[in-house]
């Protein structure tokens, strides 16, 4: 946990500029540094429990920051059985990077494990850097076993809670951790400030090898197996066959107000956060600044994050802290409940846990609620700027379908779509693709309607089959654009968590049912609507969101459940150059990946 005045003395290391000078043109150049070497060439202390990040003060305010990160294999123990895992410096979860609004971040990412590697930092605008947004085959070729690749972006105007996780196969089951972006110094936050700080790491935990489980399934043609537990920070807490695992402990102290940054790191499942006996005021989502409300449950998809206050208001005592699925479609979910512990200080170890009950997997009510809750703070220092006026709009199925497969059984596959069609991955990235003109690897022909207009979310069509294809839709620099998610009755209707790359959006409304573009956007929310990256499309209804096109480059947009994207649920816009190099896609650099 953080004291929010003295993170820069626990996680990193500040050294004259010339120093990290050097050190960034060693990291550039040497590809294959052990963590020995490196240390001894940067001149600073490799902490293999953390980042490691020397910051070149570029400005009183400002930083570049160096980190590295070696992706190695760790065996790991949870449920009572161990497995070997992939982590990033033998850590699960992963690395907590931190850093400030404005700060330049270069992570070295060196691979020693078999699979390909990439990174994508969630969240992250990657203003004319798409090359280090980290999607494999979209805005680069993976970094390939013994090779390495230096992440290089700016936090520009961003402030709060984002993370870092694989963004290729399913690796992002382990390699994943929090980017934590304080506001710039002397800037306050917009609430009252919390006496510490704590990362709070929601995923899940399957006690085979993850890529074992998804290559199964794709061999099938049918879903995966679900995981075999929740975690929080890591850790599942005792569960039935494994009562001896202990779980998360958060120590605090009486009267004191902590700052919990939430991530939901998991592959597929929406999860319920709760702490037995307390109260917690929503102030953050998606490292945005939302107006404060309480409420004692949260709702969190897939990519999200959520900043809560937590006021300790107890004088002694064990609290439990609980996480578990919200699932409100007919699909089979990893029903076990991730325990941790609120532990007051000078508590006996022998003192009996006051437990809370979750809601129920199935509690719409309760997650609807406290999605319309959510409001952009939408003050002077952080307004909503909401396109009014709109160049493109939108309206994107998104859906389950099945085709034919001779080798899987019933001689058929589940798959994904938008607007019925399946994605195919392209063999180089999309990005380079795009950048350097190269034909035959997509076409900017992606439907912006479906190309079947039915009865979405009632009678569903007799044929189930998807189009695939490597399509794009195309948009001009500085365009608005208003897209309309609609979820289909196709197999089953399903809540999808869809993330957008290299933008924030609008959330303007959201309903059940099909959208009705006569009546619904009357309703719409355009003066303080949330403001996000990945956003949760009812189970049989739609949500709309808004954006300005005023990042150039190639990004994707996908379903957060890796099973939807795995199965082809995402697609991407090119995002062509504005007037002048400040509206243009900066070249890519020299070490980028090769397929």
């Amino acid at each position: 946990m953080l004291p929010t005045e003295k993170y820069m003395s626990m996680h990193v290391h500040t050294f004259t500029k010339q120093q990290c000078k050097v050190g960034v043109e060693l990291l550039s150049k040497a590809r294959h540094l052990n963590l020995v070497e490196v240390e001894v060439a940067l001149f600073f202390l490799l902490i293999i429990i953390g980042p490691e990040c020397c910051c070149s003060k570029l400005t009183p305010h400002s930083c570049n920051w160096m980190c590295s990160s070696q992706v190695v294999l760790k065996n790991a123990t949870r449920l009572c059985s161990t497995k070997p895992i992939v982590t990033v410096n033998g850590k699960f979860p992963g690395p907590n990077i931190y850093a400030r609004e404005d700060d330049t971040v270069l992570v070295k990412v060196v691979n020693h494990v078999k699979y390909n590697v990439s990174i994508h930092w969630h969240g992250v605008r990657q203003l004319r850097t798409g090359w280090a947004d980290g999607p494999a085959y979209i805005t680069q070729c993976p970094i390939q076993p013994g090779q390495a690749f230096i992440y290089n972006f700016t936090l520009t105007g961003q402030r709060g809670t984002l993370w870092w996780h694989a963004h290729i196969l399913w690796l992002r089951a382990t390699v994943h951790g929090a980017l934590v972006i304080l506001p710039k110094l002397g800037v306050p936050y917009p609430f009252p400030k919390p006496n510490m700080e704590q990362v709070m790491i929601l995923s899940e935990w399957w006690k085979s090898d993850t890529e074992a489980v998804i290559n199964e399934a794709l061999k099938s043609g049918l879903a995966p197996n679900v995981s075999d537990a929740h975690t929080i920070n890591g850790h599942p807490g005792p569960v039935q066959g494994c009562a001896s695992q202990e779980g998360f402990k958060l120590d605090v102290q009486p009267g004191n107000t902590y700052l919990l940054r939430i991530i939901n790191a998991a592959l597929n499942e929406e999860l319920f956060f709760k702490i037995a006996g307390h109260e917690l005021t929503v102030v953050e989502v998606d490292a945005v600044y939302t107006k404060p409300f309480k409420t004692d449950t949260i709702v969190i998809a897939p990519g999200q994050t959520t900043n809560v206050l937590l006021t300790t208001k107890h004088a002694a005592g064990k609290y439990l802290v609980a996480a578990s699925p919200f699932m409100d479609a007919p699909i089979a979910v990893d029903n076990k409940t991730a325990t941790a512990t609120l532990h007051y200080s000078g508590t006996l170890g022998s003192t009996i846990t006051t437990l809370t009950s979750m809601p129920p997997k199935n509690a719409t009510p309760l997650a609807t609620s406290f999605t319309d809750s959510l409001r952009s703070l939408n003050s002077k220092k952080y307004p909503a700027r909401v396109p009014l006026k709109i160049d493109h709009n939108l309206l994107f199925t998104v859906s389950l379908g099945i085709n034919p497969c001779a080798t899987c059984v019933n001689n058929s596959r589940v798959v994904a779509d938008i607007n019925n069609v399946t994605f195919v991955m392209p063999k180089i990235s999309l990005l380079q693709a795009h950048f350097f003109k190269i034909k035959g690897v997509f076409t900017d022909d992606f439907p912006g309607n479906p190309p079947v207009v039915y009865n979405f979310t009632g009678t569903q069509p007799s044929n189930l089959r998807t189009m695939k294809g490597t399509r794009v839709y195309r948009l001009a620099y500085n365009s608005t654009v208003q897209l309309v998610l609609q979820d289909t009755g196709m197999i089953t209707p399903e809540n999808h968590p869809i993330h957008l790359h290299g933008f924030n959006f609008f959330v303007v409304g959201r309903g059940q049912r099909n959208f009705n573009p006569t009546k619904d956007p009357k309703k719409f929310n355009l003066v303080d609507p949330v403001e996000r990256n990945t956003v949760g499309v009812p189970a049989g209804g739609w949500t709309a969101i808004r954006f300005r096109t005023d990042n150039p480059g190639v990004w994707f947009m996908h379903c957060h459940l890796e099973i939807h994207t795995t199965w082809g649920l995402k697609m991407a816009f090119v995002v062509d150059n504005g007037k002048g190099p400040n509206e243009s896609l900066l070249p890519p650099p020299s070490d980028l990946p090769k397929c």
